[in-house]
């Protein structure tokens, strides 16, 4: 195979499949893994894919903000199985943060029928479904994001340099296995990472829909996460893999 087709196919096998593993492909076409690799970089100076270690990924899965109108109905069975997972390791009289996104605001749901807990959030979403709650509530303040109603900016970090939380659920844009959570913009990711330094533990909350892929700014690696809840929905393969790195809870089982 010439070079020029060989280019070619690893881009067909891209756009199929969403990534790719250099090892995996050069037993398959008989060449060197160095081949590959070089053949990878012309493919990304033509910004035809994104190499990641070990393989390389579709442009596509470079993933942007998304509206909430747009999520906020999506996979909510398995966000709504997640949510109930996170809930069962809550003690009480916990103070727990809660990210902003559609995943915690099903956490939250569960959780204003509770009166024992501190809850912090940087989201006004969340913070409406709490008005009625029994529990302590603490809204970051900060700068709001149109429709999604994060808060974030300079307001949000004082108020999250000066408290301390039992847990923090994380929520994911993207989730990576050699990357770790990432963020679409630099503003969420930092946030997202002062919320892990003001937490014992983090939680990861993501549904199988938010794996292999990659956004703009690394919010944190596996090794800073104490687990991940996800669904059963999830890859095998790639459970397993994420099971070498962390624990891993399943919403949904039995």
């Amino acid at each position: 195979m010439l070079p020029l087709e060989r280019r070619n196919w690893l881009e067909q096998q891209i756009l199929t499949h969403g990534k790719i593993d250099i090892e995996d492909l050069s037993k398959q076409l008989n060449v060197s893994s160095m081949t590959i690799r070089r053949d990878l970089k012309e493919l990304e100076n033509e910004n035809k894919v994104i190499r990641t270690h070990g393989g390389a990924i579709s442009p596509d899965s470079l993933i942007t903000e998304v509206p909430y109108s747009s999520k906020k109905g999506k996979n909510i069975n398995e966000k709504r199985s997640i949510a109930l997972r996170a809930s069962s390791i809550i003690k009480q009289g916990s103070t727990i943060i809660l990210d902003s996104g559609t995943t915690t605001l099903e956490l939250a749901k569960l959780l204003k029928s509770r009166d024992d807990l501190t809850i912090v959030t940087n989201d006004i979403k969340i913070a409406g479904e709490l008005v009625s709650s029994l529990n302590k509530v603490i809204v970051t303040g900060g700068e709001m994001q149109k429709e999604l109603g994060t808060l974030f900016g300079a307001v949000t970090q004082q108020i999250l340099k000066v408290i301390h939380a039992d847990l923090f659920f994380l929520g994911a844009h993207a989730v990576d296995i050699n990357h770790g959570v990432t963020a679409p913009t630099f503003d969420k990711s930092l946030i997202k990472q002062m919320m892990i330094d003001a937490s014992q533990e983090t939680w990861l909350l993501a549904d199988y829909s938010k794996f292999s892929k990659r956004a703009f700014s690394s919010v944190c690696s596996f090794s800073d996460l104490e687990g991940l809840i996800t669904d059963l929905n999830i890859d095998s393969s790639l459970s397993y893999q994420l099971e070498t790195k962390i624990p891993v809870l399943y919403g949904g089982e039995s």
